[in-house]
């Protein structure tokens, strides 16, 4: 019994990725409540229920439930079983043996279906917010990985659709929960820390080009589709076309917010000299610059944060 339970702990664990989510949930949680900390009149006890609230949501959603789906899509298709799993390639809780895919499955439907009702339960008691988000959050684990949309597996489809909504919703919510309106600050850091989320998974996918090929049905993620449609060397093609997007953001902020602006900058341009230069047949180098590229979006969401 008692080894039992350990091993759900370590696999409940080994699924959660604790580091990727942290580093890209937590970032742009801390980007909106930066600046209630700073330039607002909201308590401090306000503030940190707010952060912990949308940590946990953070770590459900993108820990949980968007990686315990995508480990089940990924492992019936046979994606996983060929990919080289460094920091890409699902969370092989699966092939470790530490959950079968069908408790998985079972459990992800379960949890689904939890969240609906709750759902409908806090419309009913008028937290029309929190259902909302919490729909956002089941739409894009859902969507990106489920039938019959599995939105992942079709090029730019899961990113605008499924993964930049998410995430977007996690850097507007905490302005959305404790102001009466979203300022174009909120909008602007939610909107560049989702786009530079985007770019970072498309990193993410790159060790996994050729087992994603040889999924049935075909994983056809954005890199594969570029390599595909392109040639091997434009595989980092996708990564470079959302840092461009998050760099053209640069605009919108306008000398108002100037400082931020020249930090975004810094960071987008350190990134594409990063995405530009690394060897994509080197898996460790690789995963080596999305081990960068996380650090960069902690350091880029604090900067927007603090330069408001």
């Amino acid at each position: 019994m008692a080894t039992r339970a350990l091993s759900v702990i370590q696999g409940s664990w080994q699924l959660l990725r604790f580091t990727a989510v942290a580093s890209s949930s937590f970032s742009t949680i801390l980007s909106t409540l930066l600046p209630l900390i700073l330039f607002y009149s909201i308590s401090t006890d306000a503030i940190i229920s707010l952060f912990m609230i949308l940590s946990i949501g953070a770590l459900f959603f993108h820990g949980v439930l968007t990686h315990l789906l995508n480990d089940v899509s990924d492992y019936k298709s046979g994606t996983d079983a060929h990919s080289p799993a460094i920091l890409s390639g699902g969370s092989r809780v699966t092939q470790d043996g530490y959950f079968s895919v069908d408790d998985l499955e079972k459990l992800g439907d379960r949890l689904i279906y939890a969240i609906v009702f709750s759902c409908i339960a806090l419309v009913f008691f008028g937290f029309y917010q929190i259902s909302i988000l919490l729909l956002i959050g089941v739409w894009a684990a859902a969507s990106y990985s489920c039938l019959p949309l599995r939105l992942s597996y079709r090029p730019f489809v899961g990113e605008v659709l499924s993964l930049f909504p998410s995430m977007l919703a996690l850097g507007l919510a905490g302005a959305w929960l404790a102001l009466d309106d979203l300022p174009a600050w909120a909008l602007q850091n939610a909107t560049i820390n989702a786009l530079f989320c985007v770019a970072w998974v498309m990193v993410h996918h790159i060790p996994d080009r050729h087992a994603d090929q040889q999924a049935k049905p075909k994983k056809r993620t954005t890199v594969v589709w570029a390599m595909e449609k392109f040639g091997q060397a434009y595989s980092r093609f996708p990564a470079l076309i959302y840092l461009l997007l998050t760099g053209a953001c640069i605009f919108w902020l306008g000398t108002e917010r100037l400082w931020a602006g020249l930090g975004l900058l810094v960071i987008v341009t350190a990134s594409v000299v990063l995405v530009t230069k690394m060897n994509i047949n080197d898996d460790q180098q690789v995963s080596a610059c999305e081990k960068i590229m996380l650090l960069l979006a902690i350091v880029n969401a604090i900067w927007l944060g603090v330069f408001i």
